[in-house]
């Protein structure tokens, strides 16, 4: 306005007259102090700062602007982040108090009874077949049941057996770099020795079984009482399970699947009057030789690589009982711990050696009196180790699932299914290995597993309510010791 005011001004001047009273004018309003704004030149300069002062002002306050809602926007953030943060913890102190009843001192007692007992129970069940196996072998070789050989009473198989575990004590009382030697001498053994058997039993066999035969027939004429094909499949499933419970369970499928082509009349086989006295491995082995050469010696031999590998395979169930019985004590967890978690000088747990291999000769003592209360005491070498192998996936798939943090190896999503298919797998085992295997139900049939396992499950929780809750403090760690 004051520009185009100006402006008229400048073209008045050109009239003299006029130019005379705005000059006359201007010098009166100057003498009162009053500004007069005449120029053009010095107007436009005047806007063009004004225009200039107003962007930059107007530049600092969106500046500032920006700057207030960013920092409101990061105070909404971190307010939103604190909220989100507790109410994770909050949730975190749910699932720890939860798991504070599952991890408290005694929960490892609970899982742990069932596994190093299961693992006592395959040690006594190893030698024990070991042991009952050499006799075998001695009743063939003089002549079998048939031709006036010796069969050995239940007090020489347990003097047998003894003997076995007093061997596999002294073995593994060795220091570790020898003991690692046998270790190898067992592996190589088993590879060549299951590789030998598989091919060699049904080749000389002079009758082998089919396929058909093999995968599809069921021995509905067992004496047992039993002849329903499904309940036969799955008491079978006892032998898989119990060899699946080891590493080398792939060589036992391999031999298992070998010597099952030359069988053909199963009957025979387990008829306590054949010349192994029922020992059916045995009878398949030694008619195999008989039937071809005139001469079981063959078979003989045989039944001495697989005692080797048996023998080899107790050696090693040693080794595993007693570290067991090492880390079990180590944490205070045993009785005498102090005592059994010692190791010598060679860094053996000599003590624990000692009593893994006694414990086991004491399991197997109850089969001077009564096989029926033997089954069941090694039927925990199952479903004992079994469910010592499952409480872990299953606190892990319930109580633990949103908290537990993954190893570099895991099976990511698909894990939470696995485990549950695994839990419920063995629960389905741990029902149908409790069924009775033979009828009419006596107190001679009756399957006693329950009572086994029962009975181990209620000492391992009255021990932890009653004694270790108030003194044991779960596992020590020592890696970096």
């Amino acid at each position: 306005m004051e520009l185009e005011m100006a402006k008229r001004l400048e073209e008045a001047k050109k009239d003299p007259g006029l130019a005379k009273k705005h000059s006359w004018k201007a010098a009166v309003s100057r003498a009162a102090g009053d500004k007069v704004h005449d120029d053009p030149k010095l107007l436009k300069v005047s806007m063009s700062k004004e225009k200039r002062r107003h962007e930059k002002n107007a530049e600092k306050w969106k500046d500032r602007v920006e700057s207030r809602e960013k920092v409101k926007g990061e105070k909404k953030q971190k307010r939103a982040a604190n909220i989100a943060e507790r109410i994770h913890q909050k949730k975190m102190r749910k699932i720890a108090k939860r798991e504070k009843k599952l991890m408290r001192p005694g929960f490892e007692g609970r899982k742990e009874g069932f596994n190093i007992v299961g693992q006592w129970a395959v040690t006594t069940s190893v030698d024990f077949s070991l042991a009952q196996l050499i006799q075998v072998i001695i009743l063939l070789s003089t002549g079998g049941k048939n031709g006036g050989g010796y069969t050995a009473s239940r007090y020489v198989v347990i003097a047998i057996h003894g003997g076995i575990l007093l061997l596999h004590a002294f073995i593994n009382s060795l220091p570790i770099s020898r003991l690692s030697l046998f270790g190898q001498l067992a592996a190589a053994w088993n590879l060549v020795g299951v590789f030998v058997l598989m091919i060699l039993i049904p080749t000389v066999a002079t009758e082998t079984g089919s396929p058909k035969f093999v995968f599809t027939y069921f021995n509905t004429n067992n004496g047992e009482g039993i002849s329903g094909k499904v309940y036969i499949f799955d008491l079978g499933l006892l032998m898989s399970q119990y060899t699946l419970t080891g590493y080398d369970a792939s060589s036992h499928m391999g031999y298992l699947l070998g010597i099952t082509f030359a069988v053909t009349d199963i009957p025979y086989l387990l008829n306590s009057d054949n010349d192994a006295g029922g020992y059916a491995i045995a009878e398949v082995f030694y008619l195999a030789f008989k039937r071809r050469y005139g001469s079981g010696a063959g078979g003989i031999i045989c039944l001495g690589v697989v005692a080797v590998a048996i023998f080899f395979s107790g050696m090693s169930s040693i080794t595993s009982n007693s570290r067991m019985a090492y880390a079990f004590s180590r944490d205070g967890a045993m009785p005498l711990s102090s005592l059994w978690h010692k190791v010598n000088k060679h860094e053996v747990p000599i003590n624990a050696v000692w009593l893994s291999a006694f414990i086991a000769f004491c399991m197997a003592l109850t089969s001077v009196g009564s096989l029926v209360v033997f089954q069941a005491m090694v039927s925990i070498a199952t479903i004992g180790l079994y469910i010592a192998y499952t409480l872990p996936i299953f606190f892990r798939i319930t109580l633990a699932r949103k908290s537990f943090t993954p190893g570099p190896f895991n099976l990511g999503r698909y894990g939470v299914l696995i485990g549950w298919i695994a839990v419920l797998w063995v629960a389905t085992i741990s029902v149908l290995f409790s069924l009775p295997v033979s009828y009419p139900i006596t107190d001679q049939t009756i399957n006693y597993t329950p009572v086994a396992v029962g009975g181990l499950l209620l000492l391992t929780v009255s021990s932890w309510i009653f004694s270790a809750r108030h003194w044991f403090k779960g596992p020590i760690t020592n890696i970096n010791n």
